[in-house]
């Protein structure tokens, strides 16, 4: 059992407890207890979680904002009951400035294409940095295919941070927009987003973070933070797939022209013209994600009532052990030694190609990811064509660590 330093007035990490709250650990794959170590790429998913949308498939649903009869009323007040769960989780000042979306790709996407091509114009200048998701490069590199935008980089050090003294270097007059990853997904890297955005802030320019890493360890609270966009997806803070979240201030939603047209985020539709809905209707056209954001709700209920502070500290006990028990492993090489770290690691071994890795760690039951993340500009950046990624959730153990390190162990074996 694995738990994170605890005082006298704390309550003991009862690991062994959350772990039975999720059906897949009492499962056997290839006749082993599954070692999943890919949380970072998608979650797995609380009973809880999964017992609440079947309820809402089974007894509570219908279309919402468009029945005048109990199942849609019902569906509706669910639907919004959830959008008040996500403001209270991030601390977001209204319930109207979270928009739900396909995911954060598509929120991403959503603001690349409201606020980028409604409100920027040839020469305003985006900025991110090297160790982005393709999620947070392609959309912009299409803006400015589009418009003609300005694309900066920010460098980052050999150990994973984002170089500060380079990224100041980088903001002018011209800034319009800082979008940078809050945690990286490959090398777990915790950017300094506050000292960021007071820089971004102090030229003008506005702060999109991409939060599917950093939500799911540690406590948002946008506000505090003062970011003018944040972004997450469900399926990686344990809720299920095909929902996220846009959270943007509500001036900036109000200025922003829709996304897509259709019905639910208009006011009135003549012959001749259409009139758009208040936010967050307005960015939310047509059936929406309607079980799937009661089941976010349900995620955030979980991961509340266990305390996200807690989750923090057995994750940061995770990494510590984690990191000591690899570097006792031979030819292997840990890529991002960043001071602030979330429980991610991403290595690769001398002795064989990460896809080769991850077929010999499979058969022993271990689940990690490989291959570049979504990553190439920071795969370039690091000098490699891939590499192999571990990456820790609120129900692993150190006995899932030293299965990991057991497999890691027989990689050398079988290819040494």
């Amino acid at each position: 059992m694995s738990t994170a330093t605890m005082t006298k007035d704390e309550p003991v990490y009862d690991v062994d407890a959350y772990r039975a709250d999720f059906p897949v650990f009492s499962k056997d794959i290839r006749g082993k207890q599954v070692v999943y170590l890919d949380s970072g790429a998608s979650a797995q998913k609380p009973q809880a979680v999964l017992d609440r949308m079947m309820e809402v498939y089974a007894g509570e649903y219908a279309n919402v904002h468009r029945g005048a009869y109990w199942l849609s009323e019902r569906s509706t007040t669910l639907y919004e009951e959830a959008r008040e769960t996500v403001r209270a989780f991030i601390n977001a000042e209204k319930t109207e400035e979270v928009v739900f979306t396909m995911g954060a790709t598509d929120a991403i996407n959503l603001v690349a294409m409201t606020f980028g091509r409604g409100l920027l114009k040839a020469g305003d200048e985006v900025i991110i940095t090297e160790l982005e998701h393709h999620s947070n490069i392609v959309p912009w590199q299409m803006l400015r295919d589009d418009k003609g935008i300005v694309l900066k980089f920010a460098p980052i050090t050999d150990a994973g941070e984002l170089d500060m003294p380079a990224f100041e270097a980088l903001l002018t007059d011209k800034t319009r927009l800082v979008a940078m990853a809050h945690t990286s997904n490959v090398l777990g890297t915790v950017l300094p987003v506050e000292a960021v955005i007071e820089k971004a802030h102090a030229v003008g320019a506005r702060v999109l973070l991409d939060g599917c890493q950093g939500i799911v360890h540690c406590p948002v609270d946008v506000q505090a933070l003062d970011v003018d966009f944040y972004v997450f997806s469900s399926h990686k803070l344990y809720g299920p797939t095909g929902v996220g979240v846009l959270y943007a201030k509500y001036a900036l939603l109000d200025a922003m022209p829709p996304f897509r047209g259709g019905g639910d985020m208009i006011a009135s539709v003549t012959k001749e013209k259409s009139e758009w809905a208040e936010p967050p209707a307005k960015f939310e056209a047509g059936t929406p994600p309607i079980v799937q954001a009661v089941g976010l709700g349900a995620a955030i209920n979980y991961v509340t009532a266990i305390g996200m502070d807690a989750i923090a500290a057995h994750e940061r006990d995770l990494l510590l052990y984690a990191t000591q028990r690899m570097a006792s492993v031979p030819g292997l090489t840990i890529h991002g030694t960043a001071t602030h770290k979330a429980a991610v690691i991403s290595f690769t071994m001398e002795s064989a190609h990460p896809h080769d890795m991850a077929t010999i760690l499979d058969r022993a039951g271990v689940c990690i990811r490989v291959g570049h993340h979504c990553a190439q500009p920071l795969m370039e950046r690091l000098g490699v064509s891939a590499t192999a990624r571990a990456s820790f959730g609120l129900y692993n153990t150190r006995a899932d660590v030293d299965a990991f390190v057991k497999a890691l162990e027989k990689v050398n074996e079988f290819f040494g």
